[in-house]
Order: structure tokens, then C-alpha cells, then sequence
């Protein structure tokens, strides 16, 4: 059984704002369940010993408000748990596209297809998580002990059992926990995969059409659907024995209280109304951790999600550096201004990608990496932005240049990735992502070196939906280039900023490259295209490493 994930708290405000109002609603309603059962064990023992009408007014009136203040109690634990929910959330989702979009070389591990289903059913599942684990945690934390004392202060023995046996309920609580941790796992895993493979066939359908094989695709689509369908099968079986479990666990140590009680009264050892107390009070005490154990198990998918997502931050926020090899600490050739490179190494998987690569790119030069699909141009640039592992020496502006071990480098460098990643929202608002201080003017010149035409506060959908392929790749370069100019970086990176340009596009962002140019910035672009590449002052021609 899982607790509390303190990481959860310690990232989410709406989660320590939960956490309050619900140890405040455990508490009012602990003490409205003790309060329920004086005045119901009141009233019932003096019924029997002839009680008048006046005397009984008091614990009819506390009865009354007891079960008003629980019904109210548990009203809120509803709407607390389902807005609490909500805004968690809210925040996870918003704090996971920030890392997705801090690190636009992509995270180890982390497939678009296990992002996806992160951000889609995962995070949805902490509905349960909230709704129902949580709550009855809490209850368990803080209303158990009160309830506990309060039968202990009716009677000390009644209290000492119900001490006794209440920690074999988390006995038999954790070893189902560690079970359902494991078939949980595997069916989390099983819906990644069933994603995974969904995304791969969509994404290749009209190739597979073209060849004749997309029935071919339904086998392995049956075989992984069936796959979670049994892991699936498998988490209900726990969950149904392990509630029986527990049921069972409660229920005979509530009755050893019911045996004790029911022998002391018979030898008169005990009066009526303590042990009417302490009866409406034993289940009460271990209604919370069978609660707990039930909700467990409708929660688990939210559980798995969270910790997804908290390697997910672990992986965004930990620095490349971390991962590369030690950098040569020899000295650069020249001492000038630019983008100098000295022996530059990619590797990738164990793979070398790049191999000794040098050049230099002075002020107010274009530079185009060309070369091959697969020679490494994107990942000459991601090294450069400490997004890969890599190796070598590099200077900008004469100065030591390593995004890797000192981020803040990264705030002298633009830059554009060869995918588009666009958010909801304005065109405005995508371009001035991360810049929102800069004014409209430089906003204005972005949309005009980028080759914008449509209105900035035209708004996307998700992922940019709503614009062609050539709209989103024209509304990516911008951005970079309003980064340029809020920040007056000295450098501009493009990976295949054309590639869905049409020619009269494309000669368009040369001019407006060269218009960056002659301000003094270096601008390094990884092409294939003709028409940048005859418009670089510079080309460097990367090819492919053999690998044996």
C-alpha cells in the first residue's frame, strides 16, 4: 500500500491546499461521529432505565446535529476531493509541457506515445486519487487516533484491544499493496504499449495501405489489446480478494470489542452506556483503513501516473551534463567573435553520430550544415543547445559556450527545432512563448522575418491544429527569431526551417535571414535545401559514420 507521494506535495500547491481542508473536515467530522455515538449510547441506556422526555432533549439535539455535521462532512469531502482533483491536475499538465518543451530534443525513455497516454488517461485517473484515496487516507490519519481515545476514555480495555489489533489491518493492507503494485505496473505498462502501437499504425497508415499491409496490422493490434485486457483482469482479482481480506480482518476485530463488551456487561462489570459507546464507535475506527484499502485499488492507475510523471520532471530537470563526457579543456583557435567548434562528438545510444567536427561561423554569417538524412545535422544542433550528450571545445563570442553544464548559455542561443511544437492558444501567444515582456514591436518584426501573414491573435488548437504544415513551420521560426530580438542573442539556430516552404516562401526567409545577418548575428541553419544553401556564406557538409 502507497502513501501519500511527498513529491506530489511538495510540486503542488493545489495538493497542500487538499491536504489542509481535508485534515479540517477529518477532524470536524471524527469529532461529530464521537458525539453521535454519546448521544445515541445516551439515549438508548436511559430508554432502558426509564429516561423522561426533558433529560432526553439534549442528546436529541446532539444526535440531530451530529448526523447534520457528518452529512455536510462528507458533501465536502466530495466537492473538495473532485476540485482538488481538477486543479492538481491542471498544474501537473501545465508543469509537464513546460519540461516537454524544455527539452525539445526529446527525453530519454520517453516515447510520444508514453507522454500521451501520461497526459491523457494517466492524469485523468487521479480523479480516483483524490476523490476516493485520498480522503479516506487523511480520515485514517487523522480521525482513527480521536476515535480511538474516545473508546479508550469510555473503556481502557476496550481501548487496549482495539490498539492490538488495529495494526493488522495495515499488516494486511501493505502485503496487498505490493501485489497490486506489481499487476498495476504491468497493466500500466500494457495501456502504453497498447498506445504506442496504435499511434504506430496511425501514423503509418497510408504507407501501409500503399504496400498492402494494414490488415496485417490487426493481429498485432488484437494481441496487445488482449494483453491488457488480462492485466486488467488480473488487478480486478486482487481488488476483490484483498477487499475481502480486509472486510474480514475488520470485522473479526470488531467483534472481539463486541465479545469483551457483551461479557462484561453480563457479569456487570461494565454500565450499558460505555459499551453502547464503545460498540458504535469500533467500526468507525476501522471503517477508514477498509476505506482506504478499497479506494486503493480504483486509484492505483492515478498512483502509477503521478510517479510517471515525477521521472518524467526528474529526466527534464537533470542536467545533460550529467550524461556527456568530459569536454577537452584546450583552447579555441581564435579568440574572435562568433560561433567557433573544435572537435565536436555526438553519441546517441552508444551510436557515434558526429565525428571531430569543426568550424567557425563569424558575425553576420549564415552557415549551412548540409549533408545526408542521418548525417547529424539536428544533432550537431541539439549539442550545441546541451540537449545530447557530446564532446569538444566551443566558444560564442570568444567566450567558453557549454549549454550543458551552465544553462544560462542557452539564453544567448535561439532557436527553431525541425518539428513545430505549437501550444493552444493565439499565434501571438506561441510566438512570444518564454519572451512575454518584450513589447509589440518586436513581436511585429517577428512576424515579419518569419513570414507570418495570418493575424496574431488568430487561435490554435492543440499542438498548433488549425494551421498547414508550412503555417506551423513559419510560426516556429518566428518565435525563435522574437527570442532573438527580445534577448539580443548573438546566435540563431534552424533545423530545416524550409522544408515545408514553397519556393516563393523560401526565398522570402532567405531575405529576411539576411536581414538578421547584417545586424551582426551568426545563424546557423541545417538544410538540404538548394536555395539555402546558395545563400549561406558557409557550408559545412556533414556525412554519415559508418558503423561496423
Amino acid at each position: 500500500m502507497k502513501p501519500l507521494d511527498p513529491r506530489l506535495v511538495r510540486r503542488s500547491r493545489a495538493a497542500r491546499r487538499f491536504l489542509l481542508a481535508g485534515g479540517a473536515l477529518a477532524f470536524v467530522q471524527a469529532l461529530a461521529i464521537i458525539a453521535f455515538a454519546w448521544a445515541l449510547a445516551t439515549l438508548v441506556a436511559g430508554i432502558i432505565d426509564g429516561m423522561d422526555w426533558p433529560e432526553a432533549t439534549l442528546p436529541l439535539i446532539v444526535l440531530a446535529a451530529a448526523v447534520s455535521v457528518r452529512a455536510l462532512a462528507a458533501w465536502l469531502w466530495e466537492w473538495t476531493g473532485s476540485a482538488g482533483a481538477m486543479r492538481v491536475k491542471g498544474e501537473l499538465r501545465a508543469e509537464l509541457l513546460a519540461a516537454i518543451e524544455r527539452r525539445p530534443g526529446g527525453l530519454p525513455g520517453f516515447p510520444t506515445a508514453r507522454i500521451a497516454t501520461l497526459l491523457g488517461p494517466g492524469l485523468d485517473a487521479l480523479d480516483e486519487y483524490f476523490g476516493r484515496y485520498l480522503p479516506q487516507l487523511v480520515l485514517t490519519v487523522v480521525a482513527t487516533p480521536l476515535l480511538i481515545a474516545a473508546a479508550w476514555l469510555s473503556d481502557w480495555l476496550s481501548g487496549l484491544i482495539l490498539v492490538i489489533v488495529l495494526p493488522l489491518i495495515p499488516v494486511f493492507m501493505a502485503l496487498i499493496g505490493m501485489a497490486t503494485e506489481v499487476v498495476q505496473r504491468r497493466q500500466w505498462s500494457s495501456l502504453q504499449s497498447l498506445s504506442r502501437g496504435f499511434l504506430e499504425v496511425v501514423g503509418g497508415l497510408s504507407t501501409l495501405m500503399l504496400y498492402g499491409r494494414a490488415e496485417r496490422q490487426t493481429g498485432r493490434i488484437r494481441q496487445v489489446t488482449d494483453d491488457y485486457r488480462v492485466h486488467t483482469m488480473k488487478v480486478l482479482r486482487v481488488t476483490f480478494l484483498s477487499g475481502f481480506t480486509l472486510e474480514l480482518a475488520a470485522s473479526l476485530s470488531v467483534a472481539l470489542v463486541a465479545v469483551s463488551i457483551g461479557l462484561r456487561l453480563v457479569a456487570g462489570d461494565m454500565t450499558l452506556a460505555a459499551g453502547l459507546l464503545v460498540l458504535v464507535l469500533a467500526p468507525e475506527v476501522f471503517l477508514p483503513l477498509r476505506n482506504v484499502g478499497a479506494a486503493f485499488h480504483a486509484s492505483a492507475e492515478g498512483v502509477e501516473a503521478s510517479r510517471d510523471a515525477f521521472d518524467l520532471f526528474e529526466a527534464a530537470d537533470a542536467p545533460v551534463s550529467e550524461q556527456q563526457t568530459r569536454r577537452g579543456s584546450s583552447a579555441p583557435s581564435a579568440a574572435g567573435a562568433g560561433l567557433q567548434v573544435r572537435g565536436l562528438g555526438v553519441r546517441l545510444d552508444d551510436r557515434e553520430i558526429v565525428r571531430e567536427l569543426s568550424f567557425d561561423a563569424g558575425p553576420g554569417e549564415i552557415l549551412a550544415l548540409a549533408g545526408e538524412s542521418g548525417a547529424g545535422k539536428s544533432s550537431v544542433l541539439r549539442a550545441l543547445l546541451g540537449f545530447v550528450p557530446a564532446s569538444g571545445d566551443v566558444t560564442l563570442g570568444g567566450a567558453p559556450f557549454d549549454a550543458a553544464a551552465r544553462p544560462s548559455d542557452r539564453a544567448e542561443v535561439a532557436w527553431a527545432g525541425q518539428s513545430p511544437t505549437l501550444l493552444a492558444g493565439t499565434i501571438a501567444a506561441n510566438v512570444r512563448l518564454g519572451d512575454e515582456h518584450a513589447g509589440p514591436a518586436v513581436l511585429t518584426e517577428a512576424l515579419r522575418l518569419g513570414g507570418v501573414d495570418l493575424a496574431a491573435e488568430l487561435e490554435l488548437g492543440a499542438g498548433g491544429s488549425g494551421l498547414s504544415g508550412g503555417q506551423a513551420q513559419r510560426v516556429a521560426t518566428a518565435r525563435a527569431i522574437h527570442r532573438l530580438l527580445a534577448r539580443d542573442a548573438p546566435l540563431l539556430l534552424l533545423d530545416e526551417p524550409s522544408s515545408a516552404l514553397d519556393e516563393r516562401r523560401e526565398a522570402e526567409l532567405v531575405g529576411h535571414l539576411r536581414e538578421l545577418a547584417a545586424q551582426g548575428r551568426t545563424i546557423v541553419v541545417a538544410t538540404h535545401r538548394p536555395a539555402l544553401l546558395d545563400a549561406a556564406d558557409r557550408v559545412v557538409s556533414l556525412t554519415a559514420v559508418a558503423h561496423v
